[in-house]
């Protein structure tokens, strides 16, 4: 049986590419303090792509180590079609939609991780309270143009493909 050293050890190596702050989420490992790792999914499908079994993984070794994961859904981004990393435009979903997505999502993502011990947090408990003053002031933060600079918005305009707003 391996114990939490050589837990840590692999979980900062075993299928790790690069790790931006490797020496401060050491110490926080060694330090025995229960850490809250954070996963973002947006329920905009009825599956997960296979590509998200390696993040679970990693996701599950966390939670070995006795580290709570927290899984922010993006039911309200996922209900309005929020295009930020996509190729394509998303359509829009009802919340009947993202309701049974998440509940597959669940699912396959119960395969690996405990999700009873899992936290689950929605993006609607705080996005659906914005005013739409709120949403301008928002979009005061970035300009058409750098949103237009990034690949994915930049790839799409260059076809003549449709980005919405």
């Amino acid at each position: 049986m391996k114990n939490d050293e050589e837990k840590i050890k692999e979980l900062l190596t075993r299928g790790v590419e690069d790790i931006f702050i490797k020496e401060s989420l050491l110490e926080k490992l060694q330090s025995g303090r229960k850490l809250r790792v954070k996963l973002g999914i947006d329920p905009t499908g009825a599956t997960l792509h296979i590509g998200r079994a390696v993040t679970l993984w990693k996701l599950r070794a966390f939670q070995d180590l006795g580290h709570q994961i927290v899984m922010l859904v993006g039911d309200f981004t996922a209900q309005i079609g929020d295009p930020s990393d996509k190729m394509e435009k998303r359509p829009m979903l009802t919340e009947e939609e993202v309701k049974k997505n998440l509940k597959q999502y669940k699912k396959i993502i119960g395969k690996i991780i405990d999700v009873d011990k899992a936290e689950f947090v929605f993006n609607s408990k705080w996005l659906s309270k914005l005013s739409f003053k709120d949403v301008c002031e928002l979009a005061e933060s970035f300009s058409v143009q750098q949103m237009s600079n990034r690949r994915n918005f930049k790839d799409r305009l260059d076809k003549g493909e449709e980005v919405s707003l």
